[in-house]
């Protein structure tokens, strides 16, 4: 999920700036590959890339095509296939028995791109995109589409329409800041998520630099303004407005709640809540936050936090 979010912004950046790039997308795999449909990385003329599609033993074949891609002024559908027992001692030597399809599309041929990423960027829906046989691309998100008839040159040419979902990355509010969010927010945005802080206390409201978005506002404002967030983490470092976080979250659909403090703590906590409260936020709740890694201080909470929030999202989509 990171690599699409840092692709997609890297790309639009890009496209804005008029750079050569070409952007790498994963249309089809077969058995055991680093990365699945979806999958992306945008090579530029430098040689610089965002994303990775192999674990590094693929990129400099990859960054090939995708210049000559970009010099020819056409896309390329590019089969990348290392199922032979030949494919283990020689060539890249990857060690994976499997197959990518790869569409390698030069940004100069694709008008439009900008408000494509900016809305999937906005979180307005998943990306969807359609490669047909005769080489046309088209792409759309929350209603905003774009058409290309691509010439596409292919040694492997396409037996169907292929059909790709890029899925938006999953999203997380932070009720309160602190230092652990200090470490915890950058690495969050880096694995991909979409960080929201929720804090209007002065002394903690430049972390809001941090986060994608920053809300000066009480829990109960922003939850009555209609956030929404696969996960939550309750950490002010303030017992009242952790008690009230926890309020309004019961009736809120995060299914990840994190509270930040001792198992002792959230039992006090609890005892201000209403039965049907308890029992609406305890399936749902984490506490204390973080899985057991060892280490003190903010760094290594930070951590412990990150490790299990990527732990949980992974589970959820397997």
């Amino acid at each position: 999920m990171a690599a699409a979010r840092h692709c997609i912004e890297a790309s639009l950046a890009a496209f804005q700036a008029r750079c050569p790039a070409t952007l790498a997308v994963v249309v089809a795999a077969e058995g055991s590959t680093y990365v699945k449909p979806g999958a992306m990385a945008l090579f530029d003329a430098a040689g610089r890339r965002s994303g990775w599609l192999s674990g590094g033993c693929l990129e400099t074949e990859i960054a090939q095509r995708a210049e000559e891609a970009r010099q020819l002024g056409r896309g390329i559908l590019m089969d990348i296939d290392t199922r032979g027992d030949d494919d283990l001692l020689s060539g890249s030597a990857v060690g994976c028995r499997g197959r990518l399809h790869l569409a390698l599309l030069p940004l100069s041929l694709l008008p439009g791109w900008d408000a494509l990423a900016q809305a999937w960027l906005a979180r307005r829906g998943p990306l969807r995109l359609q490669l047909d046989i005769d080489g046309a691309l088209s792409a759309e998100v929350a209603g905003t589409r774009q058409a290309w008839p691509l010439s596409m040159a292919s040694a492997h040419p396409l037996h169907a329409t292929l059909h790709v979902r890029i899925d938006l990355p999953p999203a997380v509010v932070l009720f309160g800041a602190g230092p652990e969010s200090e470490v915890l927010l950058p690495w969050l945005r880096q694995l991909g998520w979409w960080t929201v802080l929720v804090e209007k206390r002065p002394h903690w409201t430049g972390q809001g630099a941090l986060a994608d978005v920053h809300l000066p506002a009480t829990p109960t404002q922003a939850l009555a303004g209609g956030l929404q967030a696969d996960a939550a983490l309750v950490m002010h470092h303030h017992f009242e407005l952790d008690r009230e976080t926890l309020d309004v979250l019961a009736a809120h659909p995060p299914s990840f709640i994190g509270l930040l403090g001792p198992r002792r703590r959230q039992q006090d906590l609890f005892q201000l809540l209403r039965p049907d409260q308890r029992q609406a936020l305890m399936p749902r709740l984490r506490s204390p936050v973080g899985l057991r890694l060892g280490g003190e201080g903010p760094e290594a909470i930070a951590l412990s936090i990150a490790a299990q929030l990527q732990r949980w999202h992974g589970e959820d989509d397997a």
